[in-house]
């Protein structure tokens, strides 16, 4: 029997964006089905335009979904079987599923103690342990919190390492102008419900400014077709994005930069007013921090965790184990030590951020976790 009571904060709430999107949205999908057009038709096609130039590259390739667009950035930059990839242990395997699909070897790197990022410093000192170079490294923008990417690209250019961004949360994440998927060779993102820039079902792209890297990436993901029926290269694969996914995506992405700077309102707005000193929040940014997800550490996570689900506040954890650490490798990375990714993995709790949570409820939280001094004191 659970007598804990009702959770009244959800971490995420997709049926609030759903009320406010609803009429729009069904207009859209009874266009699209009068069209008679349904997979890589003219609204993919006007999508992938809108979504290249938001991001600011040449070309964007609309997929299934954001696993396949890493996977398939990975073949699409001539990554083969044996070769190394350099990814972080701490992005809940994302990366390292599309390493291990392609039949290639994760080089697991550790991450900043206070971002959760890959650095210049911590790659460099992953490849200063690896007897082979990795023959590219994918950059997971994680949380939503832009990498210092420009430090990395230039590391991986002078020992020509392809970069590879996982922007699957961090869609409009900004520096100098510059957005998250324009830095590296090539960058995957994720359209899951309940990214940034969300379907309502699956989707992902490739963004890039490579045009042999983007033509390579179309066939990719119509089986290695080159022409119709006439298959040209391995690895490709069914992973096309439809119609009436891309006809809701060009709509969604017109608001976007409005849902991130709420998201990073009410990001900004924890940092400052979550005051427990148990609890350590998120470093303040500007526009390199769209706030995917509000995630803080705590050395007494489970604790917290149960104190804000009696005061009515969901949690969630992003994410509890390390990549190396999990039970599909059968103990094939046991000798992989990566101190930092499995004492953040140990700490990290997920609080409800969401562009539709109200400010009284961010109030609710922020007062839920600086109350949680009166617990300690008496413990």
């Amino acid at each position: 029997m659970n007598d804990l009571p009702d959770v009244t904060i959800p971490v995420n709430d997709l049926k609030r964006y759903a009320s406010e999107t609803a009429s729009e949205l069904s207009t859209l999908a009874a266009r699209v089905l009068r069209s008679g057009h349904y997979v890589l038709g003219p609204c993919v096609q006007e999508f992938e335009r809108a979504f290249a130039d938001y991001c600011g590259v040449r070309h964007s390739i609309g997929v299934a979904n954001g696993t396949d667009a890493l996977e398939l950035s990975l073949r699409a930059i001539g990554v083969r079987p044996a070769d190394k990839v350099l990814v972080a242990a701490n992005a809940a395997m994302y990366g390292t599923t599309s390493v291990l699909a392609i039949g290639a070897e994760p080089l697991f790197s550790d991450v900043d103690e206070r971002t959760g990022l890959l650095t210049r410093e911590t790659i460099e000192r992953c490849l200063g342990t690896s007897a082979a170079k990795p023959r590219a490294i994918i950059v997971t923008h994680l949380y939503g919190r832009l990498a210092l990417i420009e430090d990395i690209v230039d590391l991986a250019r002078s020992l020509e390492i392809a970069v590879i961004e996982d922007c699957a949360q961090a869609h409009g994440a900004t520096r100098d102008g510059r957005k998250a998927g324009s830095f590296g060779d090539v960058a995957a993102f994720s359209f899951y419900p309940t990214k940034n820039l969300g379907a309502i079902g699956d989707g992902g792209a490739l963004a890039c400014n490579d045009d042999a890297v983007a033509a390579r990436a179309r066939q990719l993901r119509q089986y290695g077709w080159t022409s119709k029926y006439e298959n040209t290269i391995l690895g490709g694969r069914n992973s096309r994005l439809d119609e009436i996914q891309a006809a809701f995506l060009c709509h969604l992405l017109i608001d976007l930069d409005r849902r991130n700077g709420r998201r990073m309102s009410i990001a900004a707005r924890y940092s400052r007013e979550i005051t427990h000193p148990g609890i350590e929040v998120p470093v303040l940014a500007g526009t390199e921090f769209v706030a995917h997800l509000f995630v803080v550490k705590c050395e007494r996570r489970d604790e917290l965790a149960t104190h804000l689900r009696m005061s009515g506040i969901a949690t969630d954890i992003h994410y509890p184990v390390p990549d190396h650490r999990q039970q599909v490798h059968g103990g094939r990375f046991s000798d992989v030590s990566l101190p930092v990714t499995e004492h953040l993995c140990s700490q990290v709790l997920t609080l409800p951020c969401f562009p539709e949570l109200r400010e009284d409820e961010v109030a609710q939280v922020i007062l839920a976790c600086n109350n949680w001094n009166s617990e300690l004191s008496r413990s």
